[in-house]
């Protein structure tokens, strides 16, 4: 009796050993794809670690992909290999990033090593830092060899507006962008990111594969914040001391709960890199906000009913002279005619109409103020400089380079209030890119054939956070 009492009970101790035995760690729960109308949307939850480990692991192929385009890519339109811009990473960067964000990247290396692709957080930051880097840092250096031979290197990329009051149908806020920038890459910025950190808040963002943060940019948050931008064109101005702009720019999302939160985190040790329009919206104050963020010049505007928009063009005074070589009176430019047939749009024909379907229209737009017509090139909203004989000066971009808009979002208070917007993958206007046809028109540029690919317009699709 005395031996089944005691097999009895280290049977029960034994249970009770297992049965308190902690899981193993799975890094993936709560992640989880899917693949919907060019996009591919992923939720994002729990620790940093484990948001990059999902993000690395799920995203793994495209990933891949988009780090070997800009690999063939950069050497091309800079001269600079994938080593150089490893090295400056590493030398100034790496140590700007903050704990989390580097636990973020060193996750997502693991998640693409256990899914066969070997690449490391250094890669992963030059992937993040790719604009700062190769339009920022690489023309200073180059300006200081030679002045004036980095010029022109300040990316002009979306067309964007952000209106409130009396310009929308409802009187709260309306907020759309498109996303311009060479198709190589732009074909593969089609990541619906649902990201929700175990601090601050959550955050529905498009992104490319493998960026921490929206990158063109498009985030709603948690905290009613609502945030895009347009760049600077022509801009010069770069400080290797300080904090990365995908570091700020993600910081901002998950962190700021009023536009004064994202104009501090902005402004906050700020390199220059990738310097911006950023227009910003809080669903809480029905408040609308535009801050134009140079290196050493900043300011903002801000109102509850104005419509503000964006289209690479800079206009403080100050900063136009001081940090750039941006020509105002050149209206033939795409920044400046883009901000013509935008304030028109915008400001005239749809004031007290604006709203998701409206945005729409306005990203997709084809109309240039400077020929009064439909035309498909430099100077209209749906930019396809692909079309365009002469191409676009101010970014350093010759005839017919494959370079427009990429694909566009809108949302407004009420969706935002839900976590929710529209994403339109490929032109908004509805017209495809197709390759062969383009490289037999434009033989040049078969350099770009063994990853430039067909570009299609997909539906416009509603995606909502998890």
């Amino acid at each position: 009796m005395k031996a089944i009492f005691k097999l009895s009970a280290l049977v029960i101790l034994l249970s009770i050993f297992f049965s308190c035995k902690p899981k193993p760690h799975d890094p993936l729960a709560g992640a989880s794809r899917k693949d919907k109308n060019g996009w591919i949307y992923v939720h994002l939850e729990g620790s940093p670690h484990d948001i990059g480990y999902q993000h690395g692991y799920l995203v793994a192929k495209e990933i891949d992909t988009l780090i070997k385009v800009f690999q063939f890519y950069l050497p091309h339109t800079t001269n600079k290999n994938w080593a150089w811009y490893r090295e400056a990473a590493g030398r100034f960067m790496w140590n700007k990033i903050d704990t989390e964000y580097q636990q973020e990247l060193i996750g997502m290396s693991q998640g693409l090593r256990a899914k066969g692709m070997n690449y490391d957080s250094l890669d992963l930051v030059v992937l993040n830092a790719n604009i700062d880097l190769s339009s920022y840092y690489l023309p200073q250096l180059m300006n200081k060899t030679k002045p004036g031979s980095g010029d022109n290197r300040a990316p002009g990329n979306c067309s964007a507006f952000i209106a409130n009051g009396r310009y929308t149908k409802d009187g709260k806020i309306v907020i759309a962008h498109n996303n311009w920038t060479d198709y190589i890459e732009g074909e593969r910025w089609n990541v619906i990111a649902d990201i929700k950190p175990a601090k601050g808040n959550h955050m529905l963002m498009d992104c490319a594969p493998g960026f921490i943060h929206s990158g063109d940019d498009f985030v709603i948050t948690s905290s009613g914040i609502l945030i895009t931008e347009t760049t600077i064109t022509q801009f010069k101005g770069f400080d290797t001391t300080k904090t990365p702009e995908f570091v700020r720019a993600r910081k901002a999302a998950q962190y700021a709960n009023s536009i004064d939160d994202v104009v501090k985190i902005m402004t906050a040790d700020n390199n220059g890199g990738y310097a911006n329009d950023w227009l910003i919206g809080d669903t809480k104050t029905n408040e609308v906000a535009k801050l134009e963020l140079g290196l050493k010049d900043y300011k903002v505007w801000r109102s509850k009913d104005t419509a503000i928009i964006g289209s690479n063009f800079p206009i403080d005074p100050k900063l136009i002279k001081e940090e750039t070589t941006f020509d105002v009176n050149d209206k033939t430019s795409s920044p400046n005619a883009r901000r013509l047939r935008m304030e028109k749009l915008v400001a005239a024909d749809y004031k007290g109409k604006l709203d998701a379907n409206t945005g729409k229209t306005i990203e997709g737009d084809t109309y240039s103020a400077i020929d009064n017509k439909n035309v498909l090139d430099r100077c209209v909203i749906d930019g396809h400089i692909d079309q365009d004989p002469r191409g676009e000066p101010a970014w350093n971009e010759g005839p017919y380079w494959p370079m427009g808009a990429v694909q566009g979002k809108v949302t407004t208070t009420d969706l935002a209030q839900k976590m929710q917007f529209w994403a339109h993958m490929g032109h908004p206007s509805g017209d495809d890119f197709l390759a062969k046809p383009y490289f037999a028109k434009h033989p040049e540029y078969n350099w770009m054939s063994p990853y430039l690919r067909d570009m299609k317009a997909y539906p416009w699709t509603l995606f909502s956070a998890k």
